[in-house]
């Protein structure tokens, strides 16, 4: 017993010096970080043991002075990183012996040859400018919180979005993709802004993208924790527009130093109201000569995601990931239109009221697995991709007319009927991309990517007749939808004088995509085949003026393929008078786009401008055509060939410490030969929208954000779409040491937000207006536990990993 007692107290006592001994050799390295003229913050300080470069020892980044501190540094040869976008890594070695060091100050040299990612000094969290575009930090716009990924959209600069959500690059909708991969989630009020983390805007692709892309590319990358440690984080917002409205989110990761686990949920649940109107006269119709309409919507919406992601990197140069993604979206809307009409005379012809209570339900369930391949030349790089999006939706309706005679009395029973249109969908991408250096100032990137589209319909309408639903099969049909897209491309990229500091950069590139689609009616009215093969070249050279200034010209040939609501032949009848459908006799539409841009960078503005001119045949557009019995059918047609040319600027600025801005204008005349079609047609029109967003720093842990955006009336084939404007604003201010923080949104504080259209053609005109409750008021709550991440979700922090 005395002996244990012995041993005992010689291990208490070995203890204690080995702590003694660790707390002598452990201790810390200081330092400070600026580019020459003001300190940097966000610097990421990684330090890595000489002897195991895959572990890392200690981290930090540097506070708003620039400073960091590494603690408990053991003993031992290390490489010293500092890594922060927009600047070239800066590597040391320190041999630490145990003492605390200071190691001064080290300043990093803006990296040009980075994609020219120059980050705008003005909004150095929110814009990050790029050789294709920019990068919009989603989790920036605070004046947006409780929203969908439509609303971020509408808060971004050169993107337009109107009171429907219909979104527009440069006067064309773009194409749209999640976490850069084809998804069958094609409206962007599913996705909630809270799960957005960044969103990408490339104006003029290259070769290496999609070819269907005539206006450019938006790339919406949502949210991955990949902190080491557990991190979490909880939002939760409430408010009211005509109606509550409520959101919530968390997200949990765990990483170590190969594994990284990451959960993620969000919801939104809201009531909307919406009121539209609309005057119609058929110029040689007597009978239904003026046809006035107003409609009122009750609309209940939820909206739900789930979201997981695995990562694993056995070591520095290889990687796999396996992301998952699960959306549930429900729609009730309780519709009532009443139709008014009366003679060329002002004489009584028609009037009822239809009411419509539709439900629509949607599933779309992605799963994605990708591999990267780093080499010891950073140069060179192989990543493979694999993903699968599956979109299962249902939408079910009662409608019940009544009519009513000049007296306001009813006439007869009500007609009642019955739809339903349930919907499956399945797309998946194949993706293979490598880059290889071949020479010191040279590149070859080449790659391949296969998508495959599978699309079914079925709808059916019935009416009710001596107590029984029967089917109509005038009005009922499904619809399938085949398409395998194969592309191949290659893209030479390279650049003359020093590697540091380029004078030249240029890229050369061609993609060829082999198409195969097919679509068939049950009634097989409506079949089509689709087979071609075509040829996208892309070129841009590049001239740097200095380190902080660049002009550029480029080319590229893109493509418009009809989407499936283009092609669907189904006709939506929820309005008689004003039905809508496909035309599944489209042809795709071929595009020429040139641009000429220039960038300048100052210590506290900075200035991008690009000029764009765009050539297009068989130009897809809206095109409505007044029937016999005074229904107007709305239908996608090939209008003949556009001609677009415009400027695009951004213009940000900082003239304070507590203020800085983003001004945002586009502009551009457009010009349509539509000698194809026998109805007048709008031949030239000019049009422009512009946004600013307004960041304030009132006081300390406070920021206040206020978005004007002005849309001007936008040109369409027979008419004009009226203007859109709106302000927003958001509070947020940080509570106790930071970790929680309140928030306040009030969007279209005016409430003028509204859409509509004018059509004047020599067979009938028509006005539409429709205002939905815009105005709204949330206040949300976000708080962050042992998180390592915090600023990046709930601030602006780019990581440079």
């Amino acid at each position: 017993m005395k002996k244990w007692k012995q041993n005992l107290s010689l291990l208490m006592v070995l203890f204690f010096i080995n702590q003694l001994s660790f707390g002598q050799n452990s201790s810390s390295v200081k330092g400070n970080i600026s580019d020459g003229k003001l300190p940097l913050e966000f610097v990421d300080v990684i330090l890595k043991s000489v002897n195991d470069s895959t572990k890392v020892a200690a981290y930090s980044v540097t506070d708003t002075s620039g400073n960091f501190v590494l603690e408990n540094v053991p003993t031992g040869d290390y490489q010293l990183q500092f890594k922060l976008i927009g600047f070239k890594t800066f590597t040391q070695n320190i041999q630490f012996t145990g003492i605390s060091i200071t190691i001064g100050n080290i300043t990093l040299q803006s990296d040009t040859n980075l994609l020219n990612a120059v980050v705008v000094n003005s909004q150095k969290k929110q814009i990050q400018k790029t050789d294709e575009g920019f990068i919009f930090n989603a989790v920036s716009n605070i004046s947006q919180s409780g929203g969908t990924a439509t609303d971020v959209l509408k808060s971004m600069p050169t993107v337009a979005v109107d009171a429907d959500g219909a979104i527009t690059l440069r006067g064309k909708s773009p194409m749209i993709l999640i976490n850069g991969k084809n998804s069958a989630i094609t409206n962007m009020d599913q996705i909630a802004a809270s799960s957005i983390e960044s969103i990408e805007v490339i104006s003029n692709p290259t070769a290496k993208y999609d070819a269907n892309a005539e206006s450019g590319i938006i790339n919406i990358r949502l949210k991955k924790n990949n902190q080491s440690g557990m991190n979490g984080a909880v939002v939760l917002g409430g408010g009211f527009g005509a109606k509550g409205r409520l959101n919530s989110s968390v997200l949990l990761n765990q990483k170590t130093e190969k594994w990284n686990f990451g959960l993620g949920y969000d919801n939104r649940f809201a009531g909307r109201t919406k009121k539209i109107k609309s005057e119609r006269t058929n110029n040689f119709i007597d009978d239904e000569h003026f046809i006035n309409q107003n409609r009122n919507d009750e609309r209940t919406e939820g909206l739900q995601n789930l979201k997981l992601n695995i990562d694993f990197s056995p070591n520095e140069r290889n990687s796999f990931s396996l992301e998952a993604l699960g959306n549930m979206e429900s729609q009730d809307n309780d519709e009532t239109l009443h139709t008014q009409v009366n003679t060329s005379a002002h004489q009584f012809f028609s009037n009822n009221v239809r009411h419509s209570l539709e439900l629509e339900r949607s599933k779309v369930g992605e799963l994605a697995f990708s591999y990267d391949r780093k080499f010891a030349d950073d140069r060179k790089s192989l990543n493979a991709a694999i993903t699968s999006s599956f979109n299962k939706h249902r939408e079910n309706t009662d409608i019940d007319t009544y009519n009513y005679d000049q007296y306001a009395a009813q006439t007869g029973d009500a007609f009642l009927q019955r739809t339903h249109n349930y919907e499956h969908e399945n797309i998946s991408n194949a993706i293979v991309n490598y880059a290889l250096p071949v020479s010191q100032k040279s590149i070859i990137e080449t790659g391949y990517k296969g998508t495959f589209r599978f699309f079914n319909s079925d709808f059916q309408s019935a009416d009710k007749t001596n107590g029984d639903y029967v089917v109509n099969p005038l009005s009922s049909n499904s619809f399938t939808f085949n398409e395998q897209i194969n592309a191949v491309y290659g893209l030479l990229n390279s650049f003359t004088g020093d590697k540091e500091n380029p004078k030249w950069k240029y890229n050369l590139g061609l993609r060829a995509e082999q198409v195969s689609n097919n679509g068939k009616t049950q009634n097989n009215s409506d079949n089509f085949s689709n087979h071609y093969l075509k040829l996208f070249p892309s070129a841009s050279l590049q001239m740097n003026l200095a380190t902080d200034e660049f002009v550029k010209i480029g080319y590229s040939k893109r493509i418009n393929r009809p989407d499936l609501d283009d092609l669907n032949p189904f006709v939506d009848i929820t309005d008689a008078l004003n039905p809508h459908g496909g035309n599944p006799y489209l042809k795709p539409e071929i595009i020429h786009i040139a641009e000429m841009g220039y960038n300048k960078e100052w210590s506290k503005y900075s200035f991008s401008a690009n000029a764009f001119y765009r050539n297009a045949t068989d130009a897809i557009r809206q095109y409505a055509v007044l029937q016999d019995n005074g229904v107007i059918l709305l239908q996608p047609r090939n209008i003949g060939s556009t001609v677009t040319y415009g400027l695009e600027t951004i213009f940000s600025l900082k003239p304070a410490a507590f203020y800085d801005a983003n001004i945002s204008v586009t502009a551009f005349q457009q010009r349509i030969d539509a000698s194809n079609l026998t109805q007048d047609v709008v031949n030239n029109a000019f049009n422009w929208y512009g946004k600013i967003i307004n960041n304030f720093v009132p006081w300390k842990g406070g920021k206040l954000q206020i978005i004007g955006n002005y849309n001007s009336a936008l040109a369409t084939a027979q008419g004009k779409r009226i203007p859109v404007y709106n302000v927003d604003m958001g509070f947020q201010q940080k509570l106790g040491k930071g970790n929680a923080r309140l928030g306040l949104v009030v969007t279209d504080l005016f409430n003028t937000l509204e859409s509509g259209y004018k059509n004047n053609t020599l067979l009938f005109t028509n006005n539409r207006t429709s205002k939905s409750d815009t105005r709204a008021l949330m206040i949300t709550f976000a708080y962050t536990f042992k998180s390592d991440f915090k600023e990046k979700l709930l601030e602006n922090q780019f990581s440079t990993e």
